[in-house]
């Protein structure tokens, strides 16, 4: 894998993060051993998103199962799911006060529903606590798995998220564990089993990959019923990653969010620092209007 470092552009730069709500929500997960994929995942918005009060929670570990080579996120053999956590969690959001909850995951291919029963359980300690809270899930693929699709589903979620993460060509270089046409069929068969749950995916740009192959990748969403998406720059965690290619220009991305409407999106969210759950409120919004 060739090591490409490129000097990162103006757009690219963050603040640091501060405010009442930052130190709140950071002090609430140091003090009750929570992971969010916020730090996990070393995501460039954690300051912008904490101040304003949102957060986005990592359930079964923080371990993947898996080994792609663009995720910050430690792989290798994760821990037996801690039967707490769902508790611990809803726990958090309704002394949050969160009215858009996002739970994402590792994928833990070790576990034969792949981690859907933790969703489930999940989603009824919330329930418990708080009617208010929307709930949004990022979720992996399963394994092909649509028995435990169908469970999580049951559930009744606002947003079912799964990430193609980048172009076809790319996979074996950038998730080589991942399945292109399975990430497709997971998006069509949530629509079939319940086309009230608004579903998501996401792309990182400046991998390698051309113009022509990102939209062909947003016209196949949409031909399995994807309703919202992001698109964001992809960022190297560290030297040990797969490097980036290039920058992509907001002009670019605002191209493509232009286009993906154009597709049928209910919404785009795109720019260099757009990640799954960012402004994930204002899309749930702005999907609802479509």
């Amino acid at each position: 894998m060739e090591k490409n470092h490129i000097r990162k552009p103006d757009w690219l730069k963050v603040k640091f993060p501060a405010g009442e709500n930052y130190t709140r929500i950071d002090r609430y997960h140091r003090l009750n051993g929570l992971n969010s994929v916020c730090r996990s995942a070393a995501c460039p918005n954690q300051g912008e998103c904490w101040s304003q009060g949102t957060a986005t929670f990592m359930i079964l570990g923080t371990i993947c199962s898996r080994h792609c080579h663009f995720c910050n996120v430690g792989s290798g053999h994760p821990s037996f799911p801690d039967a707490e956590e769902p508790a611990k969690i809803a726990k958090a959001i309704y002394e949050l006060n969160l009215k858009h909850a996002v739970i994402t995951t590792v994928t833990r291919d070790d576990l034969v529903d792949g981690g859907a029963n933790q969703f489930v359980d999940l989603i009824k300690e919330i329930r418990k606590l708080t009617s208010t809270c929307r709930i949004e899930l990022l979720i992996s693929d399963l394994q092909g798995n649509w028995d435990a699709l169908t469970s999580i589903l049951a559930e009744k979620p606002d947003i079912l998220g799964h990430n193609i993460e980048t172009v076809p060509r790319l996979y074996p270089q950038v998730r080589p564990e991942a399945e292109y046409q399975r990430s497709l069929s997971l998006l069509a068969e949530a629509y079939q089993y319940d086309p009230e749950v608004m579903t998501k995916s996401g792309l990182m740009l400046g991998m390698g990959e051309t113009e022509e192959e990102v939209l062909q990748v947003m016209a196949d969403l949409r031909k399995h019923h994807c309703r919202l998406l992001t698109l964001g720059q992809y960022l190297a965690p560290t030297r040990n990653h797969f490097p980036v290619q290039r920058y992509v220009t907001p002009e670019e991305f605002a191209g493509y969010a232009e286009k993906g409407l154009a597709l049928g999106f209910s919404h785009v969210e795109a720019g260099p620092l757009v990640r799954s759950s960012y402004h994930a409120e204002e899309q749930y919004d702005a999907g609802r209007k479509d």
